[in-house]
């Protein structure tokens, strides 16, 4: 044991003695100070060769070896080509592995992970067996760290491809479907959290510098995964359309009937895509409702019931499902999905939950574009001139600009839906010739409220 513990400390000493050696060479502080100078102007030709010497000799001194040389070697990669770009995609690579040996605590195992195959995806080096081989271990491996969005779409894009190439099974690719999906809103969350803290002193002109900054950030990296979210979908595209997840389900049902986790992601896709007249959804849901009677559960049961001409059930159902959440969040998405439940049958009650919606939770986007889309499908009952009718897209299209500013992610579309309704509004033209401009109008029906019609 003595041993042991000697043979430790000699090699913890050793390495400490190697640290501090790399410290204390005067030639390699020299050209660490050369070639950060020279990159902090991003003059990356004249840091290549000072950097390669620290870096080769002394690799621990800093971490600006790893950070900076990794924009070092980006550069000489985009202005070479053939052998010589290929050595210098190579010798990035080689440093993304040793700055995880290195510095450990900086540079995390997904992250190495991902920074590797974004490179070689970049660069045509890689199949999709090996790019989705690398990104599914880390995420795997290290889950809590794996959040570049782009990485996040080539991880399910190479799996995609491999089910269409029969490579990969059906049930594979909705499964990291459900993984992605989930660590996208899972990230984004954390975002609008922010968003939503910071969105009111905006708003009073109260934010600090350093706030703005992490507003704007915020902002930029929700948008960003909006638009992989978006990108995500597109690519499992008719992969999930009823056709394909009946089957699927009744071929595995059995097999996998006790699996919790699997049963209730099967509940919610049918769900979401309005299978729920089949069979199938019924025998789903009953096996989830007994092995985990939660509140979602019963979201379904009420939609069951509903959909069978039970409406006092289901607003039973319901309200029982709210009333057992306690997670706001999860609330707020309990109420939204009974909001689309309604959407057709009943327009106020549709807006009656999607505002439970966003009472639970202020950055829930999709209720304000829900009952945006609720008001500009009421135009022709609101009003009683064609001028009055048209004037809820005003209304519509303030619900759909809230939208993207409470859930950044939701940018795009509530951006289109805002454009889409204030084009439906009267024109400059229509409030010259009404007389109406700076007057308030008022809906009289189930929308209430009114609107100021904008001054000329």
């Amino acid at each position: 044991m003595k041993k042991k513990f000697y043979l430790m400390m000699i090699g913890f000493l050793s390495t400490m003695g190697m640290v501090f050696a790399q410290d204390q060479n005067p030639e390699c502080m020299t050209n660490l100070s050369i070639y950060a100078e020279h990159a902090k102007v991003k003059n990356y030709d004249a840091a290549y060769t000072p950097w390669k010497m620290v870096y080769d000799n002394c690799p621990s001194i800093n971490k600006a070896n790893f950070s900076l040389g990794e924009k070092i070697l980006n550069y000489k990669i985009s202005n070479s080509s053939g052998a010589e770009k290929d050595g210098y995609i190579n010798d990035l690579l080689a440093l993304f592995d040793n700055s995880q040996k290195v510095f450990p605590a900086k540079f995390t195992p997904a992250g190495v992970a991902i920074d590797k195959a974004l490179l070689l995806y970049d660069n045509k080096m890689a199949s999709n067996e090996e790019l989705f081989k690398m990104l599914d271990d880390a995420f795997k491996q290290d889950e809590k760290n794996f959040k570049n969005p782009k990485a996040l779409y080539l991880y399910f894009s190479s799996l995609v491809d491999l089910y269409n190439d029969g490579k990969k099974d059906l049930q594979d690719v909705f499964d990291t479907y459900d993984d992605v999906t989930e660590k996208i809103e899972e990230e984004n969350d954390k975002l609008t959290t922010v968003i939503s803290q910071l969105l009111p002193k905006e708003e009073a002109g109260t934010l600090t510098s350093k706030e703005k900054r992490r507003l704007r950030v915020a902002t930029t990296n929700s948008e960003s995964y909006g638009k992989i979210a978006g990108s995500v979908d597109s690519k499992l595209g008719a992969l999930a359309d009823c056709d394909n997840l009946i089957p699927l389900y009744q071929k595995n049902f059995e097999s996998k009937k006790n699996d919790v986790t699997w049963v209730k992601r099967a509940v919610g896709r049918m769900f979401s895509k309005e299978c729920t007249d089949d069979p199938m959804f019924q025998k789903l849901f009953e096996a989830q409702l007994a092995l985990d009677p939660s509140a979602t559960a019963y979201v379904y049961g009420g939609t069951l019931k509903k959909k069978a001409g039970d409406t006092k059930g289901a607003i039973a159902d319901f309200n029982k499902a709210l009333e057992l959440e306690t997670d706001s969040k999860k609330k707020s998405n309990i109420a939204y999905k009974i909001a689309t439940s309604y959407r057709r049958s009943s327009k106020s009650t549709a807006r009656k939950y999607a505002q439970q919606a966003i009472n639970a939770n202020s950055s829930n986007g999709k209720a304000y574009l829900l009952i945006a889309n609720l008001y500009a499908t009421s135009a022709n009952d609101c009003g009683s001139t064609p001028f009055e009718k048209r004037a809820i897209y005003w209304k519509a299209a303030d619900m759909a600009r809230k939208a993207g500013r409470v859930d950044p992610s939701l940018s795009g579309r509530a951006n289109q839906s805002a454009a889409s309704y204030s084009a439906k509004a009267p024109s400059k033209t229509d409030i010259f010739n009404s007389g109406l401009a700076g007057k308030t109008i008022s809906f009289s029906c189930w929308v209430g409220g009114s609107v100021t019609v904008p001054n000329l």
